[in-house]
């Protein structure tokens, strides 16, 4: 697209006037950020509308990503660099005596999504519209976010997060495409005039479904996909009237991201959340598809669903009532159709992260699924009880012990099923489904994650993107498996020297804001150790507590050691509250190593609050070392790993999930690795662990877990809490099996800081190493190897690759 920036100054000052009725210059900020944005939705549009039609009439095949959490962080930015106008905007933003960041940083996140679930399913909208996949998004429009996390006196705070206070200016509302969808009551199956069985629904709730898309622009190409989230509203001009506490509970439903569900009412609800999702999307692609489509049988043709998680996996059901109860196919077709069409990713190895329904909850609200789902145990059962014995298909089947287990459901009702890494892949295999595996190997197949270094590294990390075109040229905007050429750089030092130029200027801002924020004045001459993630105990933010800890003792002991800043960014869910627990022992741990003069010139730590896209985009581009510790064994993939070694950090971590192909991918000279693996994890736990006798035997781990409980850090019950989870309960992570491991690796790492262009030459090969981990190749083996659908232009020489 072209633009000047003399056009910009003039659509602007058009916008203000339309918009506010006031010239561009009298607006506050957040007016003149609204009037730039509703400017370049004006410009995307002609396109949005064209790459809607072309793809209908060309009969393109379209992929649905079903997700209950997407994470796109801000947009306006991002569509300026994909329309391929950032450039001239921003000079004629400067023109008009406007700061293009401090405009970048009045858009309100959007609050609809808490950690890499959701970054994935926005990163992989990124990608299918930058390689010409025609994709669409599919999920929930909250009113409220996750929560604003803010920290009392170490603890964890949750305060409403209100992201649609001012309308969102992305968003389109479609209301003449809303849907219903119907919740309890009772349905019963009666026989029409040709015989065909019929559903009958009787006092069933029914909620009216409005989408919001929101267009998810193509990097420099003419394809715009949309994001279309689903909005719950009672049915206008229903007969009935509704009670305030009816209407309340039909708003409720979209109300706020990830509910607690610690209780019945809380469970309720997020199953009614998953269900409208599903429904709703579901209706609006069959009534879609038949508009140039005679026969649903051509679905799989056309379409392309994909279960992100188990949270959609009730779309196996529902879309078998569709095809059964509004388009009277036969079962036998109707399952066929159904199978073809919905593939499903999982996300997880913890066991009671597969979603389990009972039975009783999902009956009373949903009643014709519950008809239909008992309807596929039994045939599950029946085809294979015979080939396979009785004991391994009431392991696999959907329905156990008056549970409905949805992974389950997800793998039956699929055609494929991946993992995200492949050490998760192999574990999914061999134990997590290990009895579906058995019944259907030829499903299971890997997709390792990606990421969109498009935002990681064009937009949030400007110095080092500069170096990469002096150096590279500017291919690895296009195709990021260009950064490669990188690595022939790594003996020379100018530059490693511009290498650690670039990375300090990250470091000066992000030193900035952690003052602005927490009011820390720290150095950027430290390494900067970062870990970033959802706060869960396997993800193991205890054991770099601890590590904390051991860097105290030995520096109060008068060893000299490299400056470290610490930083943390995180929520913990607000229910959990073991998570929440640690939370507070890093918050007490900083207070107390950063207001101690023996040690804060040489040991620091920042927990910075409220995580999202926006912070990583600030604390990725500007660190040394990336934390990946999880116990092997139990993170399917990760992310922020493939971020982090993007913009040159060095990834401190153990053989779990990607971790293993990042490894691979930049040598193992050039990541600082620990731990147990995922087998040896798996023997320790069969053989016996005494977590107590390793503390004994180490007198630095005994003293930081004295200092839990021995008054060193006020933490009152959480710092027993913590003490007994590790001593007495048994250690469930293994962080005291991988202390000694870990702070070894910590200190080899220290080793090499010493050496500035040895340390910059490590870095150089990470970041020459991760165009593997673009989503943009990773949405093609998607589309090649599993949703069967071509890109509409430009990408098809990677098909071969």
């Amino acid at each position: 697209m072209n633009l000047t920036k003399e056009q910009v100054s003039q659509l602007l000052h058009e916008a203000a006037i339309t918009l506010f009725a006031d010239s561009l210059e009298e607006l506050p900020p957040r007016q003149q950020y609204q009037a730039l944005a509703f400017v370049v939705k004006g410009l995307a549009g002609p396109t949005w509308a064209a790459a809607k039609h072309g793809a209908d009439e060309r009969g393109q095949k379209q992929v649905y990503y079903f997700a209950i959490e997407f994470m796109p962080g801000r947009l306006l930015a991002s569509n300026l660099l994909n329309l391929g106008i950032l450039e001239p905007v921003e000079a004629g933003l400067r023109d008009l005596g406007l700061d293009p960041a401090a405009l970048y940083a009045e858009e309100t996140e959007p609050g609809l999504g808490n950690g890499g679930l959701g970054r994935l399913g926005s990163a992989f909208l990124d990608a299918m519209a930058a390689v010409g996949i025609v994709g669409n998004g599919n999920g929930v429009r909250y009113d409220q976010g996750l929560f604003e996390q803010r920290f009392v006196d170490g603890y964890q705070v949750e305060l409403p997060d209100d992201w649609l206070r001012d309308a969102d200016v992305w968003e389109t509302r479609k209301a003449d495409r809303a849907v219903i969808v119907r919740f309890g009551g009772q349905v019963l199956l009666d026989r029409d005039r040709l015989g065909q069985i019929t559903p009958v629904y009787r006092g069933a709730e029914e909620v009216f479904a409005v989408p919001y898309d929101t267009a998810i622009i193509g990097y420099h190409q003419p394809r715009i996909d949309t994001m279309r989230l689903w909005h719950a509203e009672p049915v206008p001009d229903a007969p009935e009237v509704l009670t305030a506490a009816a209407r309340a509970r039909i708003t409720a439903i979209t109300e706020t991201l990830y509910p607690d569900d610690s209780n019945l009412a809380g469970q309720e609800l997020r199953l009614r959340q998953e269900y409208f999702f599903v429904s709703a999307g579901l209706q609006s692609i069959v009534a879609h598809f038949l508009k140039y489509h005679k026969s649903v049988l051509q679905l799989p043709k056309y379409v392309a669903v994909h279960i992100n998680d188990t949270h959609p996996a009730l779309a196996v059901a529902e879309l078998m009532r569709l095809l059964l109860d509004e388009h009277h196919l036969s079962w036998e077709s109707a399952w066929q159709t159904t199978v073809a069409t919905l593939s499903y990713t999982n996300h997880t190895l913890l066991p009671e992260a597969l979603e389990q329904w009972p039975v009783d909850l999902l009956a009373a609200q949903l009643p014709r699924l519950w008809q239909l789902i008992q309807e596929i145990d039994r045939r599950f059962r029946l085809r294979y009880t015979g080939p396979f014995g009785q004991l391994l298909v009431d392991r696999a089947a959907p329905v156990v012990d008056g549970q409905i287990k949805m992974a389950a459901l997800a793998v039956i009702g699929s055609h494929t099923v991946n993992g995200v890494a492949k050490l998760h892949t192999q574990l999914l295999k061999t134990q997590t489904l290990k009895e579906l595996a058995t019944i259907f190997p030829a499903r299971f197949v890997n997709k390792t994650n990606g990421i969109t270094p498009r935002r990681w590294l064009q937009l949030a990390d400007a110095p080092l993107a500069g170096l990469l075109d002096v150096q590279i040229g500017p291919g690895w905007r296009t195709d990021a498996r260009d950064i490669a050429a990188l690595a022939d750089k790594q003996d020379d030092p100018a530059v490693l020297d511009a290498l650690i130029a670039a990375k300090q200027a990250n470091k000066v801002a992000l030193a900035g804001y952690i003052q602005e924020t927490l009011g820390l004045r720290v150095s950027p001459a430290m390494i900067f150790d970062v870990q970033i993630k959802r706060m869960h105990a396997y993800k193991r933010q205890l054991l770099h507590v601890l590590g904390i800890l051991e860097a105290y003792q030995a520096l109060r002991a008068g060893e000299k050691r490299p400056p470290r800043l610490h930083i943390f960014a995180a929520k913990a869910a607000p229910s959990y509250t073991y998570a929440k627990d640690i939370i507070k022992l890093i918050n007490t741990v900083a207070d107390l190593v950063n207001h101690d003069p023996a040690v804060n010139g040489a040991l620091q730590v920042a927990f910075l609050p409220n995580y999202n896209v926006s912070l990583a985009e600030k604390i990725v581009p500007a660190a040394d070392i990336s934390e990946q510790i999880s116990l092997a064994g139990m993170e399917a993939s990760g992310t922020s790993n493939m971020k982090l070694m993007t913009d040159g950090a060095i990834t401190l971590a153990t053989l779990d999930g990607a971790n293993i192909e990042i490894a691979e991918a930049v040598g193992t000279s050039n990541i600082a690795l620990f731990g147990m693996t995922a087998e040896e994890v798996a023997a320790r736990r069969t053989a016996g662990y005494d977590p107590a006798a390793i503390a004994e035997a180490d007198p630095r781990l005994k003293k930081s877990l004295g200092m839990l409980i021995d008054g060193s850090l006020p933490l009152g019950s959480a710092g027993h809490t913590i003490y007994e989870s590790l001593l007495v309960d048994h250690d469930e992570y293994f962080v005291l099996a991988d202390y000694a491991s870990y702070i070894h690796a910590s200190r080899v790492l220290d080793q090499l800081w010493t050496d500035p262009h040895g340390w910059a030459a490590v870095a150089l090969q990470n970041i020459a190493a991760s165009g593997r981990f673009s989503a943009d190749d990773t949405v093609r083996r998607y589309a090649k190897e599993i949703w069967h659908a071509l890109p509409a232009r430009g990408g098809q020489e990677k098909w071969q690759n």
